[in-house]
């Protein structure tokens, strides 16, 4: 596969891509749904986590909401609960890179490549997250849901970031996520490269069938990819396990 022209924007996910904090969220996540009556050890909690798993990447709001489907204000209770749970283990626990990042994101930038995180996190959620691993420098923009009206899978982030970083050709944005969420947000956005990574929720099979058109071990493999699509008409590197 080529790239018709170099990538300058890369919409990078956080928990699951760029962080590896996926224990972290189930906790949260298990944390909010019991103090609306889903426990652990009965069916509806293993349904509720189930529903979970299929949903990573989309607003988290959106996923209680299926939890809770036709009861809002049990869906808004559960999703404040969620960020209050995940953002005391960030204060408790810290935040750490999933290995590899931070050298991905210093490779990007001396590429010339813009840097927008993506997630489904909500505003205050995303601005605890930067807090905790300081990347303020190393990137350009963040971006949830709030921020542009929908979450993914749709394409509304990966196109807001292409607006205010002033990228004119959805060819020149990759992305890259560990969920089928994310590569439909990517696919449905026309990103020359959609790249699912291997160290999140979901498994090569659902990145695929989400729309992914390169599968990476790690986001450290991640430059290699754009510095690839640098080059004229130079295949795409494809890593796989």
């Amino acid at each position: 596969m080529t790239s018709a022209s170099p990538i300058k924007l890369a919409c990078l996910d956080l928990a699951g891509t760029t962080i590896g904090d996926i224990a972290m969220v189930d906790r949260a996540f298990a944390e909010a749904i019991a103090t609306q009556g889903i426990v652990p050890g009965t069916g509806a909690y293993a349904r509720a986590m189930v529903h979970v798993h299929r949903s990573r990447g989309c607003p988290k709001i959106e996923v209680f909401r299926g939890i809770f489907p036709g009861n809002e204000a049990q869906a808004q209770a559960a999703n404040l609960t969620f960020e209050r749970s995940y953002e005391d283990t960030i204060e408790r626990a810290g935040l750490y890179p999933a290995p590899g990042t931070v050298e991905a994101l210093e490779k990007l930038r001396a590429a010339s490549v813009k840097i927008c995180l993506i997630t489904g996190f909500s505003r205050h959620t995303v601005g605890r997250v930067l807090g905790a691993v300081g990347w303020m420098d190393k990137i350009d923009l963040a971006l949830c849901p709030e921020d542009v009206g929908r979450g993914r899978p749709w394409p509304d982030m990966v196109l807001t970031a292409m607006l205010r970083l002033r990228i004119d050709d959805v060819r020149e944005v990759a992305v890259a996520g560990d969920s089928e969420s994310h590569m439909l947000c990517g696919s449905r956005a026309g990103a020359s490269i959609v790249a699912g990574v291997l160290t999140g929720a979901h498994s090569r099979e659902r990145l695929i069938r989400g729309g992914a058109n390169q599968i990476i071990d790690s986001i450290a493999d991640f430059p290699t990819l754009i510095l690839d699509s640098h080059q004229a008409q130079s295949p795409v590197a494809t890593s796989s396990r």
